[in-house]
């Protein structure tokens, strides 16, 4: 219920226990190097060695025959230094691949790149994803001759890496669109580097906060150029020397335009999503409280008291309204304060429900599962 007040606001015999005992002996004399052997690297995978993550469960690489090139993560997707040996991954080298991360992470503990996409026509987009746990890689993603990159929603976090987490180079093209980079390390100057003749970064609305560089946070170098878009924030983005860091560095011939900076509040256009939850239903559940069969409808409610409701699910989907006098109160000091308006609500309220008051005063929350009191 909610009121506006007038105030401010089983032993075996003896021989076998002992060939049993000899056998294990010789056995374990064996050098055990399985454990120590690199997974072979998937070429193309197919649907069904796609893990259960919507990812290779092992380092993988594609070209132009690969039969999957849409990847839709339900689960986070996390791999540990024996899932792959001394490269990316994930490689790249021909054709159109999506990851649709859905919220969730690619934790990759690895010493070389987490993706790398590369050569002219190979393009790799990236959406409403987490790109964390790089511990020594080269970076995390990086794209190379001539390739694409688009990152849509994705965040960077964690990583420490020998380079910069986001590397493009020799003409290659690269896309940031709502992207966060959040506590990373970076071992060769910043976080993002354009680098090359021919090289070209756009990042439109991005926040880099809480991260360790060498030097500068958006590094443009050899002749490469990044355009700066829509709201950028740097926030308490270090040195390794501790002091703060520079926002953003070029090199003679690179170009670093429309630096449109902020150091305020996070201002992306579109957040990271969650991760999916199974729909709430949105049958209204049972309720003890005695009541009207029916409500009056939110349309005359609306019009004789001026007050506005909204429901998350829409006004038809379960919950009801309904005007209150004193008698419906049933709080003998809140009538004696005075109230402006009352109204009950019930039903289906757990999806979220609003109501508007069209006075000003205080809003007081009585519990209704008494009701009648």
């Amino acid at each position: 219920m909610l009121i506006v007040e007038n105030a401010p606001p089983p032993h075996l015999p003896t021989r076998k226990v002992l060939l049993c005992c000899l056998f294990l002996i010789l056995f374990l004399a064996v050098p055990i190097t399985s454990q120590a052997q690199v997974p072979t690297r998937l070429t193309n995978p197919t649907a069904a060695q796609i893990g259960s993550c919507g990812l290779p469960d092992v380092w993988a690489q594609f070209d132009a025959n690969a039969p999957v090139k849409t990847f839709n993560l339900t689960s986070d997707c996390e791999y540990a230094a024996g899932d792959l040996g001394n490269g990316a991954l994930l490689y790249f080298s021909a054709g159109v691949y999506t990851i649709n991360g859905n919220g969730y992470s690619i934790i990759a503990p690895i010493n070389r790149w987490t993706m790398y996409v590369q050569n002219s026509g190979a393009t790799l987009n990236l959406n409403n994803v987490t790109i964390q746990g790089n511990n020594g890689g080269s970076s995390a993603v990086a794209a190379f001759t001539f390739a694409e990159l688009n990152a849509s929603r994705v965040i960077f976090q964690d990583n420490t890496t020998t380079a910069v987490p986001v590397f493009v180079s020799a003409g290659s093209t690269a896309t940031l669109t709502d992207v966060q980079f959040l506590g990373n390390r970076s071992g060769q100057s910043g976080l993002v580097t354009g680098n090359a003749v021919g090289t070209s970064v756009v990042i439109t609305n991005a926040v880099f906060r809480d991260n360790t560089v060498d030097g500068q946070v958006v590094e443009v170098r050899g002749g490469a150029t990044v355009r700066l878009e829509g709201c950028i924030v740097f926030e308490n983005n270090i040195r390794t020397n501790n002091n703060p860091a520079t926002n953003t560095g070029t090199t003679p011939g690179s170009t670093l335009t429309n630096n449109s900076v902020s150091s305020g509040p996070v201002c992306l256009a579109t957040t990271p999503q969650p991760k999916k939850k199974k729909k709430a239903d949105p049958t209204p559940p049972p309720t003890s409280t005695l009541r009207p069969q029916f409500a009056a409808t939110h349309v005359a409610l609306q019009a004789a008291t001026g007050a506005t409701f909204s429901t998350a699910f829409g006004l038809d989907s379960g919950v009801h309204f309904r005007q209150l006098d004193g008698a419906g109160i049933g709080v003998q000091s809140i009538i004696d304060a005075g109230y402006l308006e009352a109204f009950d609500v019930w039903g289906y309220v757990e999806q979220g429900v609003e109501v508007c008051f069209s006075q000003t005063g205080r809003v007081v929350f009585l519990d209704a599962r008494t009701s009648p009191r």
